[in-house]
C-alpha cells in the first residue's frame, strides 16, 4: 500500500503542475496578444516551448535521472525563457519590416543578430543551473533548465523565424525571390 500512496501524491503533484502550466500558457498568450496586438503572433512565439522537451527528455534518459516534480518546474521555468527568446526574435523581425526590409531578409537577420542575446541567456541559465545539478533534490530542475535551454536555443533560433515567415508570406510584405 505504500506505493499506492506515493503514486497518488505523484499523480496529484503532476496534475497540479499541469494545471499551473496551462494557466501560465494562458497568461503568456494574453500578455503577448497585448504586446503585439495580434492573436496569431503569440502562437508563433509559443511554438518554441515544446522544443525544450527535445532536450529535456533525452537528457533525463542519458543521465539516468527521473523526471520528477522539480524537473517539471524546470520545464515550466524554461518555458518563460524560451518565450522571451522568441519574443526578441519576432520583435526584431517586425522592427526590420517597419524599417522597410523584405520579409525573407528580416527573418534571416533576426536569427543572426538576435542569436547573441539568446546565447547569453542560455549560457547564464546553464551556468546557474550547474551549481544545483549535483543536489539530489534539485537535479531534475537543473537538468531540465540546462538541456531545455540548449535544445530550444538551437531549434527556436531557426524555427520561430521560419514559422513567422510561413505565417506572413501571404500578406503583402515584400520578399526577394
Amino acid at each position: 500500500m505504500k506505493w499506492d500512496g506515493e503514486w497518488h501524491i505523484t499523480y496529484e503533484v503532476f496534475r497540479d503542475l499541469g494545471i499551473a502550466f496551462a494557466a501560465v500558457l494562458l497568461l503568456i498568450y494574453i500578455l503577448v496578444v497585448g504586446w503585439f496586438q495580434s492573436l496569431g503572433t503569440p502562437l508563433i512565439i509559443m511554438a518554441a516551448i515544446p522544443f525544450s522537451l527535445i532536450g529535456i527528455l533525452p537528457a533525463h534518459g542519458l543521465t539516468g535521472t527521473f523526471f520528477t516534480a522539480t524537473s517539471m518546474i524546470g520545464f515550466i521555468a524554461g518555458a518563460g525563457i524560451v518565450v522571451r527568446n522568441s519574443i526578441i526574435l519576432v520583435d526584431f523581425i517586425e522592427l526590420r519590416l517597419r524599417q522597410g526590409m523584405a520579409l525573407d531578409e528580416a527573418v534571416i537577420d533576426a536569427g543572426a543578430v538576435r542569436f547573441r542575446p539568446m546565447f547569453l541567456t542560455a549560457s547564464a541559465v546553464i551556468v546557474g543551473s550547474a551549481f544545483i545539478f549535483f543536489d539530489p533534490i534539485f537535479q531534475g530542475l537543473a537538468l531540465s533548465l540546462m538541456a531545455g535551454e540548449v535544445a530550444s536555443l538551437l531549434l527556436s533560433r531557426m524555427a520561430v523565424p521560419v514559422i513567422y515567415f510561413v505565417a506572413h508570406q501571404k500578406q503583402n510584405i515584400p520578399t526577394h525571390s
